[in-house]
């Protein structure tokens, strides 16, 4: 699959860090996965602070995976920071989460979401899942083009 830019995975808890990275691999999805492991981390990171500093701001992964329940700021409040932004505004994101919960599917989508996905519990269930998020948001979907001035 596409070289071209990065996956960044939002998720605080290791076990689920790895699962999808040997998913990833399993897939042979080939785009460099950057994991950050909670909200603020994954504000730094896109927006180019903090310990990501010297990051180019205007290089904005290919897609989020983005769990809710993250320490220090959750993932519903990442999201609306990135739609608030214009260099984020249209970057995909998938929230990727345990939750059951109905209200965070409607807020996530309220939020500006492009996907929700419960995790499957089942390794196989989750490497299929993984499977058809890379053909669709790395192979398939067509993002806009860069623009001028940093709208995406």
């Amino acid at each position: 699959m596409s070289h071209e830019r990065e996956i960044l995975l939002v998720e605080d808890n290791p076990d689920d860090v790895e699962l999808a990275l040997r998913a990833f691999r399993q897939n042979r999805i080939a785009n460099a996965v950057r994991v950050v492991h909670d909200g603020a981390e994954a504000l730094d990171y896109l927006f180019a602070r903090g310990p990501f500093a010297g990051r180019d701001a205007e290089a904005a992964p290919q897609v989020v995976l983005l769990d809710l329940k993250l320490p220090k700021v959750d993932g519903l409040e990442v999201l609306r920071a990135m739609r608030a932004d214009p260099r984020t505004r249209l970057v995909p994101v998938v929230v990727l989460t345990s939750s059951l919960e109905e209200d965070d599917v409607v807020r996530s989508y309220e939020l500006g979401s492009n996907s929700y996905i419960r995790k499957p519990v089942d390794f196989a269930q989750f490497v299929e899942a993984v499977r058809q998020l890379g053909l669709y948001w790395l192979v398939l979907n067509v993002p806009p083009s860069a623009r001028p001035g940093g709208a995406r």
